[in-house]
């Protein structure tokens, strides 16, 4: 009961960690789009840019904290390549529903967003970056 204690634990903090970076991911976004009139697609992948950078931090750091002795660069490395694959699927996935809906952009990115999240991010973050 232990581990599952313990992965459950690791999945709740990560969550946390996503939700704080998506927040400065949609603020970016929302802030580019509709105050600095930058068409919604560059917005929407300078947003997951600052959310990325978020992200890592704070997963470094609090929620794969027994991951301390591994090396930063290789860490680096291997975020780097998840969240390119992240910020990939996340701006082509918001154009894609976008156009496909007609709905405002910051909808479609809510339900990729959470997609991503749960299926690519944290799966490859979990058994891939940190590990």
């Amino acid at each position: 009961m232990g581990r599952v204690r313990h992965e459950l634990w690791l999945f709740c903090k990560a969550q946390l960690t996503a939700q704080l970076a998506t927040l400065c991911d949609f603020a970016v976004s929302l802030l580019l789009a509709e105050v600095a009139g930058i068409y919604y697609v560059a917005a929407s992948f300078f947003g997951a840019l600052t959310g990325g950078v978020v992200n890592c931090a704070m997963n470094y750091r609090w929620v794969f904290d027994d991951t301390r002795e591994l090396k930063k660069r290789r860490v680096a490395r291997r975020y780097l390549t998840v969240w390119s694959g992240s910020i990939a699927l996340n701006t082509l996935g918001t154009f894609a529903l976008t156009e496909l809906s007609g709905q405002h952009f910051i909808l479609a990115k809510a339900v990729v967003a959470v997609l991503v999240a749960l299926l690519w991010n944290y799966q490859l973050q979990r058994r891939w970056v940190y590990a």
